[in-house]
């Protein structure tokens, strides 16, 4: 797929093999996991059209031009979708294999991308677009990691998801530099994947879908 080689060219590191080991130690918690960060995904895309589509008229708080804001409904809605029927894949699997959907603390890895967007509009939506690009990568990054050591029905499913993670991540880096000048956007990315990659490759006290390598 030519998207991959994008997206490790567009990241820092890559998953080290400590992560793997972990997460075929605890397939459980992988799957788990996994299905939460698909929820996440949709709820944040929901989130954003909520909040910066439907209330941009010329009273509104973000002012984006009208163009900008129906591309952002409509490609927030889609990946909502998607990432809603992932989650609905990954239910399936569980119940399957058995695994109760259990509750799990978050990994660090959100929040701490999230302490870095700025706190003042339009930075603040530009920013959040950004993690939500680099998010998608390192999902896509990682789904690719996994899938040469699952089983072949898990094998088949991760590499079906690189597809739709490549777009997601192409589509909020595009809706991004509708919100941001490009030098702008090139410095803040810097700093958000300079901390992505310190993320990743750092020591987590447990084993999370984004987490770096358990101690």
């Amino acid at each position: 797929m030519t998207a991959i080689p994008e997206i490790r060219a567009f990241l820092r590191c890559e998953t080290p093999q400590g992560w793997i080991d972990a997460a075929l130690a605890h397939p459980e918690i992988l799957l788990i996991d996994h299905a939460n960060c698909e929820l996440k995904a949709a709820q944040t895309a929901q989130g954003l059209m909520w909040k910066y589509g439907m209330n941009n008229s010329d009273k509104g708080p973000y002012n984006l031009v009208p163009e900008t804001a129906f591309l952002l409904l409509n490609k927030m809605s889609r990946l909502a979708r998607e990432e809603l029927r992932h989650f609905e894949q990954v239910l399936a699997f569980m119940k399957k294999r058995q695994v109760v959907y259990e509750q799990l603390s978050a990994a660090r890895y959100a929040a701490g991308l999230r302490q870095l967007v700025r706190t003042h509009e339009p930075a603040k939506l530009a920013d959040t677009l950004l993690v939500g690009a680099i998010i998608e990568a390192r999902s896509c990054e990682r789904f690719e990691a996994l899938a040469p050591h699952l089983d072949e029905a898990l094998q088949k499913f991760y590499l079906s998801l690189l597809k739709s993670e490549a777009r997601h991540y192409q589509d909020y880096l595009a809706l991004a530099a509708k919100v941001e000048q490009p030098d702008v956007i090139e410095r803040q990315l810097d700093k958000l994947l300079d901390a992505e990659a310190a993320l990743i490759q750092g020591s987590d006290t447990e084993f999370r879908f984004h987490s770096g390598v358990p101690a």
